[in-house]
């Protein structure tokens, strides 16, 4: 499974971006995949999770309300919608997939076995 993330930019605080990562494979039917960040100095954290069966959606407390994670099943793609982004927002985002998880384990990054390459968001003050 090959993934591609693009979307990312240079925002002022209080705007919007939208990632994209589209995978390389079109059956997903026990896929979970999921957005991590990792700012500079800091652990790859997680961001957002969606599970493509049954399409149930998982946040991290810091970005509830504020992004949404959703799919277009005829692109293989998964969108980030980052509203009312803030400067502690600022990192490289991730996107990653996996087929064996359960939902207990969707928060970790060890637990994906497929990544992307990264797309960096800078949010300015």
């Amino acid at each position: 499974v090959q993934l591609q993330a693009s979307g990312g930019g240079l925002v002022q605080a209080g705007g919007s971006l939208r990632l994209s990562c589209t995978a390389s494979v079109r059956t997903f039917s026990r896929f979970f995949m999921a957005w991590f960040r990792q700012a500079p100095g800091k652990e790859r954290e997680f961001v957002a999770a969606y599970k493509w069966s049954g399409g149930s959606t998982y946040y991290a407390d810091s970005v509830k309300g504020r992004f949404t994670i959703s799919r277009d099943n005829a692109e293989n793609t998964v969108y980030l919608q980052m509203n009312n982004l803030k400067p502690e927002d600022t990192a490289v985002y991730y996107c990653a997939a996996d087929s064996r998880l359960i939902q207990s384990s969707i928060r970790y990054a060890y637990e994906y076995d497929y990544w992307g390459q990264g797309t960096l968001v800078t949010v300015s003050s």
